[in-house]
């Protein structure tokens, strides 16, 4: 169907969407939603265009904060569209078209068969014969979020995560009205000036926040929520009230938060960052949460590791922390084997030789003769660990080089990061390379070809610890944040290569901790570090929301337990990874006997329980976790189990009650897995589906299992 006037319905039996045209042409999104869904009416002539697009001479017709509203989005109409298959996948294509400009526009959707996630992206193609400037272009505009009801904006919060150093993942709610007050009264007016904002900024894209937000109902559970696939800080996403209905735009880099700007040239193509909308019509963040957990699956590179979630021993956190040498790593290997560890990790400092300042140094990634002496220098420790029936893995930083390091003088200017002709210099005598130039990939692909093809390694973390700001030009007049748009492409076809190389190859995606938490990366590399955070009493709510932003078979939680620590501070620190991915560290040789066997008893629950964890979907039976809850707790649950861990920190009273709503009208078994030894006490009520825990001692952890049968059988 090609009628520019007809709506266009599509999808499937787990999502429909809505596209008719307002009164002047224009297609815009009306609905978004379950088929026949009762209160989702479409919005008639919903606020927003399909695609909004800026450049330097077509702005927007109401300024403000806002990025939406554009002349140029107006004026795009339909010209035709095309739903096909694509395996599991339904697609739907609508292209739109500027006869003054002659831009055209191709927004894709595609969803996955029975789930309700929407993702899309936005091709734009120059067919006129002037060179379009642009400024900003949306991946997915959708101005029907509250539906015909304008009553529903006074009951919609706002969702966003904020995220930092040692403190990830820390989910914040409030009132749409708060950033988007009703302003009718006597005079009705369409829009304010500004909206909620959260924008990305620099290398790292989940530094400061999660390129992820939401918006729920407080009364009906009905929730959105978003997420915008890409590897660097060039995101944006708004939110806010335009003619009586809540809107959501998201965007890539843009002139206004990133300085990006783009010459879209006659015949020439620019495809946007894709973004995926994720929907739960009543249970609430949990539900979008468990779908948005699917969706994340089914759009990854398939890898044996998510099937198996071996143990990980690292030497770094609360351990060796940066300074291993062949003396220090032997007793370590021995003891994570003992524990029951299948990978083990040797982190930062082993190319470094203990005198110098590796900071400015690093680059070559050769392996330091002092701290590894002997004929075989590193290779002892490595075939110690194949010894011990592990698989041997080693830290990088691919992209960092230091300015002291033989590679900044061997590389060509061409391959780093410049601003204004100059090399770009962060973080205290670092370079950053610029995966564009075929001379930075070619040294990578040396590094790793050298240590997995020829070191047998089966595993590289692979951090970032330096952001080298807005970005970088590859040639004059390249705005820097257009150079890091190619950049971070660049990565993310590397890390493809790489992984087509060596298939089996485990690869962890690391910056200082969770600075690069996005779904670009996770739906290539197998792990995500979760945090850097040290404490194992400020861990639980970094551990129990983890899976709002990667699925659980990827987060890798550090369990590290200390000599110093009582056995209740031992179980729990190793609680936190149970449901997770365990990064077993700490100095394990130190460790007094019940100490010892608490962390193997860990391991050995993990390996009874882990064969579950790659189809279970998470729930928060206390909530999305605030930093300071006194308890926090994360379930995930499976069609017949549900494991629930548990934490109770210092100043909490001893009982909680649990909320279980998928449980309903069960009759449930509770089982304490880990620690055998807790005195936790349980109990169960079907009626209101809530589970009464108490934990005597603080700080303590248990990790539950719950079993039963619904009156239904189910």
């Amino acid at each position: 169907m090609t009628d520019p006037h007809a709506a266009i319905r599509w999808g499937h039996h787990a999502l429909e969407l809505e596209i008719g045209p307002d009164d002047h042409g224009t297609p815009r999104l009306v609905r978004v939603g379950t088929p026949g869904e009762a209160g989702t009416d479409p919005r008639p002539g919903a606020a927003l265009p399909l695609v909004e697009v800026t450049t330097a001479d077509h702005g927007r017709h109401w300024s403000g904060r806002h990025l939406i509203d554009t002349a140029l989005g107006a004026r795009l109409r339909h010209r035709s569209h095309r739903a096909t298959r694509d395996g599991d996948w339904h697609v739907l294509t609508v292209e739109l078209h500027d006869p003054e400009t002659g831009l055209t526009a191709e927004a894709v959707y595609r969803s996955p068969d029975g789930l309700p996630v929407l993702r899309a992206e936005v091709v734009l193609r120059n067919e006129g014969a002037e060179t379009l400037y642009l400024e900003s272009v949306g991946s997915l505009v959708a101005g029907c979020l509250t539906g015909s009801d304008p009553g529903a904006l006074e009951s919609a919060d706002l969702l966003w995560a904020e995220n930092d150093w040692f403190a990830e993942c820390r989910w914040q709610r409030r009132p749409l009205r708060v950033s988007s007050p009703a302003r009718n009264g006597r005079f009705h007016y369409r829009a304010g000036r500004s909206t909620h904002v959260v924008a990305g900024q620099g290398v790292w894209s989940s530094c400061g926040h999660l390129p992820m937000g939401g918006l729920m109902d407080r009364e009906s559970g009905r929730t959105w929520l978003w997420q915008i696939e890409h590897n660097g800080g060039g995101w944006r996403w708004e939110c806010g009230v335009r003619d009586d209905t809540a809107y959501a735009a998201l965007y890539g880099p843009n002139d206004a938060d990133h300085g990006w700007r783009h010459p879209l040239e006659p015949g020439a193509e620019f495809r946007t960052v894709p973004v995926a909308l994720a929907y739960g019509a009543d249970g609430g963040p949990d539900d979008a949460f468990a779908a948005l957990t699917r969706y994340r699956r089914a759009t990854r590179r398939p890898h044996a590791d998510h099937r198996r979630l071996p143990v990980v021993f690292n030497d770094y956190m609360n351990c060796l922390m940066g300074d291993p040498t062949t003396a220090k790593l032997l007793p370590l290997v021995d003891a994570a084997a003992e524990a029951g560890a299948e990978y083990f990790v040797i982190d930062a400092g082993w190319y470094a030789d203990e005198s110098e300042n590796w900071w400015e140094t690093v680059g070559a990634w050769e392996p330091s003769a002092s701290r590894f002496p002997g004929p075989n220098g590193i290779h002892e420790v490595l075939d110690r660990i194949r010894e011990r029936g592990m698989v041997p893995g080693l830290w990088l930083e691919p992209e960092a080089v230091g300015v002291s390091s033989p590679v900044a003088e061997s590389l060509p200017e061409e391959a780093f990061f410049r601003r204004d002709g100059r090399r770009v210099e962060e973080g205290g005598g670092r370079s950053h390379l610029d995966l564009r130039h075929p001379a930075a990939r070619a040294h990578l692909d040396g590094v790793v070809d050298r240590l997995v093809g020829e070191w047998g390694v089966g595993y590289l973390k692979l951090d970032h610890n330096t952001d080298p700001g807005s970005g970088t030009s590859g040639h004059p007049g390249e705005a820097p944040a257009a150079g890091l748009l190619g950049h971070n492409r660049a990565q993310l076809d590397w890390l493809d290569a790489v992984l087509d190389r060596y298939p089996d190859l485990v690869i962890e995606n690391c910056a200082s901790g969770g600075m690069r938490m996005d779904h670009a990366l996770l739906s290539r590399l197998q792990l995500q570090s979760t945090s850097d955070q040290q404490d194992l009493l400020l861990y639980p709510p970094i551990a129990a929301a983890a899976p709002t932003a990667v699925t659980p078979e990827q987060g890798a939680v550090w369990a590290y337990p200390q000599a110093g620590d009582t056995l209740d501070e031992v179980a729990f620190t190793m609680v936190g990874a149970l449901l997770g991915r365990i990064h077993l560290s700490g100095r394990l040789t130190e460790l007094e006997p019940e100490a010892r066997d608490l962390v193997h008893e860990a391991v050995a629950v993990y390996k009874a329980v882990r064969a579950d964890l790659p189809q279970a979907l998470p729930a928060w039976p206390l909530g999305l976790p605030a930093w300071e809850d006194p308890w926090i707790a994360l379930a995930l649950r499976t069609p017949t189990t549900t494991y629930l861990t548990a934490w109770r920190r210092p100043g909490a009273e001893a009982v909680t009650e649990l909320h279980l709503p998928h449980l309903l009208g069960a009759e449930v078994r509770a089982e304490v897995l880990y620690p055998a030894s807790s005195q936790a006490g349980t109990v169960w009520r079907p009626d209101s589906a809530t589970l009464t825990l108490t934990l005597p001692t603080a700080p303590s952890a248990v990790l539950l299992r719950l079993t039963g049968r619904t009156p239904e059988g189910s």
